[in-house]
């Protein structure tokens, strides 16, 4: 994999770039914006009929990938100045001045951003033809935000130190809004390319005798949402209590043994309500009930994390002289999905599912009622609030065997110190990254699985938990290890992040397994 990689030094320190709207700051800078500063740079040089021929087509290639990621240093607010700017539009008064409030955004580190496209193998050429035309970039966001541009073909990026990384995301609403070039389309809408050149020939003729003729904004863009690889991401959720059927109390059942059985009532109860509000049964049975679909090969396509997730709540509750918080037995159950954009559908079943009853599989009777609660409750804070340290109170069962190579076999076995110590090692690095991957698969950025702080044993770190070969599980995965666990989470600097919940990871995470509560 290689990538086009430009890096913007600012010679100063602080930027001026605004939102869209030209209210709010913008950071990091936005693709869009980096792309119109690399054509006002080269566009100068056009007077060399060749260079335009040969650089025109590379910007063309290049507003049509997809949107790059950025590395940037971290950064802070400046405080509002109020500037008088002479207002452009006025003809009636030149002297008029418009009163701005202008809230530079201060650098806390190297002022750098870096811009990395992902490229195949055939488009080196076109990517030294970008980094030409970025090497006569002059500013970057406001015309007082100097800054010099230089870039390269990379095979991967580089490990962040003190910078930040920001990812596009599937849905605008998964993040910070930024504004990034787009192609011109089949039916004769120009591109972003285009549009800027045809906005430069409209701005000569903004002056015309019988009046002003002026330049018609920017539109052919589109937005994407970007957020930092540290930031978790975004999980709506319903809470429910679980109440007798007569509604008088409440119905607790055991955390080890009947969870899943929790998980499954309340995913057909979920399927139920789908079906009698009209969703298709291809809907049904991927959002719902979480079932892949078959490719051409006859292979299972997973369905990935658009998907509900039923997470059976246990009780977190001071007990004895001390209130020290034990892990009981479960009377709520949280329903979310582990992926961005679910709210649409997390909110309709906040609506569906209250008043719905719990039906036992075995003896198809009723069993549980289901009660809305509020999102601010005491015990789902425990498993909602934002917090750096995390542990299970069910167990996460590890995506792969933890010892294909059967070291447990040889360590009982007669063997030196030093071999004993080898394949300790061996088995604590296998688990390591074994539960790694599982937080990746979750949804987790690669920053934050990469520096969390692990720690693991079978017995639970929460009391009240048991050991984690007791609790239930789905038959297919019954052959993989179970492990509590307790994370730290770090960014790439070592400092403790606070991270919402919802967090649950490993195999059956959407059935409870795997679940952590705030510590």
């Amino acid at each position: 994999m290689s990538y086009l990689a430009i890096a913007v030094r600012f010679l100063g320190d602080r930027y001026h770039g605004r939102t869209d709207n030209g209210h709010e700051p913008e950071w990091p800078p936005s693709p869009l914006r980096f792309y119109q500063a690399v054509l006002a740079g080269a566009a100068p040089r056009w007077h060399d009929l060749g260079l335009r021929e040969r650089e025109l087509p590379a910007l063309e290639w290049l507003q049509s990938l997809e949107p790059p990621r950025i590395i940037g240093p971290r950064v802070q607010r400046g405080r509002p100045v109020l500037k008088y700017v002479r207002e452009n539009l006025s003809d009636v008064d030149p002297e008029k001045r418009d009163a701005k409030v202008c809230r530079p955004t201060l650098f806390r580190g190297t002022p750098r951003v870096t811009y990395y496209w992902w490229i195949g193998a055939g488009d080196v050429e076109r990517a030294q033809l970008i980094v030409g035309c970025a090497r006569h970039c002059r500013a970057l966001g406001w015309g007082i935000d100097m800054a010099v541009a230089d870039g390269a073909v990379v095979e991967c990026a580089p490990e962040l130190t003190e910078e930040e990384e920001w990812i596009p995301m599937p849905s605008v609403a998964a993040g910070v809004p930024l504004r990034v070039p787009q192609p011109s389309s089949g039916f004769g809408q120009l591109g972003t390319l285009g549009e800027l050149m045809k906005r430069f020939v409209d701005s000569l003729e903004r002056i015309a005798e019988d009046g002003r003729n002026p330049v018609a904004p920017l539109s052919a863009f589109r937005t994407v949402g970007y957020r930092r690889s540290t930031d978790p991401p975004a999980r709506s959720v319903a809470a429910f209590s679980l109440l007798d059927v007569e509604a008088r109390r409440f119905r607790a059942f055991s955390t080890p043994r009947c969870a899943l059985s929790v998980a499954g009532m309340m995913r057909w109860a979920v399927a139920g309500a789908a079906t009698r509000s009209g969703w298709s049964e291809s809907r049904i049975a991927q959002f719902v009930l979480g079932h892949g679909e078959s490719n051409s090969e006859g292979g299972h396509v997973a369905v990935g994390g658009r998907r509900f997730a039923y997470l059976p709540l246990p009780s977190i509750e001071g007990r004895g002289e001390g209130k020290a918080r034990v892990v009981g037995g479960v009377r709520r159950v949280l329903l979310s999905a582990l992926d961005n954009d679910c709210e649409k559908e997390v909110a309709w079943a906040r609506r569906a599912l209250s008043g719905q009853e719990l039906v036992d599989e075995g003896t198809k009777q009723a069993v549980v009622l289901l009660s809305l609660i509020p999102e601010n409750d005491r015990v789902v804070q425990c498993y909602t609030r934002a917090a750096a340290q995390w542990a299970t109170v069910t167990p996460v069962v590890l995506p792969g065997y933890d010892d294909p190579r059967h070291y447990r076999r040889r360590l009982a076995s007669e063997i030196g110190a030093t071999e004993q110590r080898d394949l300790l090692g061996r088995l604590e690095g296998r688990i390591d990254g074994l539960l790694r991957k599982a937080i990746v698969q979750a949804g987790f950025s690669r920053v934050l699985a990469e520096h969390a702080e692990l720690d693991w044993r079978k017995g639970g770190f929460w009391p009240g938990t048991d050991l984690a070969d007791r609790y239930g599980v789905p038959d297919h995965l019954n052959r993989f290890p179970r492990l509590h666990v307790k994370v730290q989470w770090r960014d790439a600097q070592g400092q403790p992040v606070q991270i919402p919940g919802p967090i649950c990871f490993g195999g059956g995470r959407f059935y409870g397994l795997g679940l952590f509560a705030a510590v």
